[in-house]
C-alpha cells in the first residue's frame, strides 16, 4: 500500500477524492497541483501540510505564497512546479489526474523518479503510450488504472494468463444522448451535454463522455495498458453503469468487475493494490439495481468513437494529432463556439490532413499536439 503520495490535479473531481481516499487511509500527501483554483488548493494545503505545491502561473503561485505564508510550504508553478511535485524524494506513488496532454510531462517525470503511478489521466497513455510503457519498464515503475473501467478490467485480468485472454469488453453508459439520432444533435447545448446520467466528473470528460470520445479514448488505453490488440477490445453500451468492465477468455468465461458508481472504489485499490482496504463507500445492492442491459455502441450518432478506433489502428503520432483535435474542439464547443457535431468533423478533418510519423520521440508527440490545436484554429 502506498505511503506517500502526491496529486496532480488536487482540485478536480478525482483529486478531491483521492484525498479523501488518503485521508482515510491514512497516507500522507506531500506535494499538490491545481491549475487555477488556488481557494481550494489553499485549504489542502492547510489541512495536507505538503511539502510542495504548483499552481498554473506565477501570478497565482505568489497569491499563494501571501495566504500560505510561514507554514513552510514551497510554492512553484507551471510544468516545471509540477515535474518538482511529481518527483518529491519521499513519494512512492503520483496520482494524475491533470485534465488533457498536461499530464503526459509530469507522469513521465515521477515514472523516471522511479514512482508509481495511479493513472486517471487517458491523454498520458492515448498521446505516448510506447514511450511511456518502456520508461515504467525501464525505471521498475507499475501503473495502477484508476478509470472504473480499466480497474475493472486489472481487477479481472488478475491471476489469470495473457494469452488466454479473448477480448476486452469496455462498457460505457452512453452518455446523456443516448438512443438519439444524429441530425437530432446539431442543435445540443453544453449544457446539455454536461447533464451526464450517472457519473460527477469534470467539463472535458463529461463532454467525451457525450461523444462517446471518452470511451475512445479508454480503448486506446486499454491497448497500453494490457498490451492487447485493437480488435481484441469491445465497447458496449451498458446505461446502468453497473459492470464497469469484463475481460472474455478463449473457454467462454466471461468475468465482470461490479460496483456502485463511485470513483473512490478504483482510486483506493490503486493505492493499496494488492490489498484491499475497508471504507464506507457507498455499496452496490444487488436488489435494487435493477435490470442490467447491454446495447451496441452508435457509431454513426457518435462517430467520435470509430475515430479513435482508427487512430489506434493507424498508430505512431495520429492518436496525439486525434487527442489534440478533440481537446481543443471541446473547448470550443463548451464556449459556444461550434456545434456539438462539428466536434468529431473537426477531429475527422485534423486525423485527414496529419502525416503520421511512425516511431516519434517525445518531442514529436509534443509538435504533433501543436500542430494539431493551431490547425484547428485555423479550420473554424
Amino acid at each position: 500500500m502506498a505511503k506517500n503520495i502526491a496529486i496532480l490535479g488536487s482540485t478536480g473531481s478525482i483529486g478531491v477524492q483521492a484525498l479523501d481516499v488518503a485521508k482515510n487511509l491514512g497516507i500522507k500527501v506531500s506535494g499538490l497541483s491545481a491549475n487555477s483554483n488556488i481557494e481550494l488548493l489553499e485549504k489542502q494545503a492547510r489541512e495536507f501540510n505538503p511539502r510542495i505545491i504548483s499552481t498554473g502561473t506565477r501570478e497565482l503561485a505568489d497569491k499563494l505564497n501571501e495566504k500560505l505564508d510561514g507554514l513552510g510550504i514551497e510554492i512553484l508553478f507551471g510544468i516545471d512546479g509540477m515535474k518538482k511535485v511529481a518527483a518529491v524524494p519521499e513519494t512512492d506513488s503520483v496520482v494524475t489526474s491533470v485534465v488533457g496532454i498536461a499530464g503526459l510531462i509530469p507522469t513521465l517525470e515521477a515514472i523516471r523518479n522511479h514512482k508509481n503511478i495511479a493513472l486517471a489521466n487517458k491523454e498520458t497513455l492515448v498521446t505516448a503510450g510506447s514511450i511511456v510503457i518502456e520508461e515504467a519498464k525501464r525505471n521498475n515503475a507499475a501503473i495502477f488504472p484508476v478509470d472504473s473501467e480499466h480497474s475493472a478490467i486489472y481487477q479481472c485480468l488478475n491471476g489469470n494468463r495473457h494469452q488466454d485472454v479473448k477480448q476486452l469488453i469496455l462498457t460505457a453508459s452512453g452518455g446523456p444522448f443516448r438512443g438519439r439520432r444524429r441530425e437530432s444533435l446539431e442543435n445540443v447545448k453544453a449544457a446539455d451535454a454536461l447533464k451526464h446520467p450517472n457519473w460527477k466528473m469534470g467539463n472535458k470528460i463529461t463532454i467525451d463522455s457525450a461523444t462517446l470520445m471518452n470511451k475512445g479514448l479508454e480503448v486506446i488505453e486499454a491497448k497500453w495498458l494490457f498490451n492487447m490488440e485493437p480488435d481484441k477490445i469491445k465497447v458496449v453500451i451498458h446505461p446502468q453503469s453497473i459492470i464497469h468492465s469484463m475481460v472474455e477468455y478463449i473457454d467462454g468465461s466471461v468475468m465482470a468487475q461490479l460496483g456502485s458508481p463511485d470513483m473512490k472504489i478504483p482510486i483506493q485499490l490503486a493505492l493499496t493494490f494488492p490489498e484491499r482496504a475497508g471504507n464506507d463507500f457507498s455499496r452496490l445492492d444487488l436488489l435494487k439495481c435493477g435490470a442490467l442491459t447491454f446495447e451496441v455502441p452508435d457509431m454513426e450518432a457518435f462517430p467520435c468513437l470509430g475515430l479513435a478506433f482508427e487512430a489506434l489502428k493507424e498508430g505512431g503520432s495520429m492518436p496525439a494529432a486525434m487527442n489534440a483535435a478533440n481537446e481543443a474542439a471541446v473547448g470550443l464547443f463548451l464556449k459556444d463556439g461550434i456545434r456539438f457535431t462539428d466536434i468529431p468533423r473537426i477531429i475527422e478533418k485534423i486525423m485527414q490532413k496529419h502525416s503520421v510519423n511512425t516511431k516519434p520521440g517525445l518531442d514529436d508527440i509534443i509538435e504533433t499536439d501543436r500542430w494539431a490545436r493551431n490547425t484547428v484554429g485555423g479550420l473554424v
